[in-house]
């Protein structure tokens, strides 16, 4: 179990602005010390799996917990998801996606495939930067990972 506060959360979103947000609202509560930031799904899957510009990474360092886009250009987040949960190393990594869709079937979907928790991205800013406050101390500070 990963007792310290020495993680890192792999974070896959593709939208620029909802990035920045996102990371400001994580760093304003430090509640970790990295965090990766990927634009698309390939590049999450090459982070988990350590391939591309992510092969020097260590392959027995897992991220504390995933944060999902789930509409992302290349490969998108329920490909990432079914990829994180048929892999032995990867699978009890908790996966958050945090999406702009509220398709009952993205939901459906994402929940048989195997997500920890489905979130809508909040339009407002402030209520976006508390939902990701939310999250990082949730998953961060109060849930207790095998990881």
């Amino acid at each position: 179990m990963n007792n310290s506060r020495n993680f890192e959360i792999l974070y896959a979103e593709d939208n620029p602005s909802d990035a920045e947000l996102t990371m400001r609202g994580f760093k304003k509560r430090n509640l970790f010390n990295r965090i990766a930031h990927v634009r698309d799904g390939e590049e999450a899957l090459d982070f988990l799996f350590c391939r591309g510009r992510f092969a020097d990474r260590d392959v027995n360092e897992v991220p504390l917990f995933v944060l999902l886009d789930l509409k992302m250009p290349k490969v998108d987040g329920l490909e990432v998801l079914k990829a994180m949960k048929a892999d032995n190393k990867l699978k009890l990594v908790p996966v958050i996606m945090l999406t702009s869709s509220s398709e009952e079937k993205d939901i459906v979907e994402s929940y048989e495939l195997g997500v920890n928790s489905y979130i809508v991205k909040p339009v407002e800013f402030e209520k976006l930067i508390t939902t990701v406050t939310e999250i990082g101390q949730y998953w961060c500070i109060v849930n207790k990972s095998v990881i």
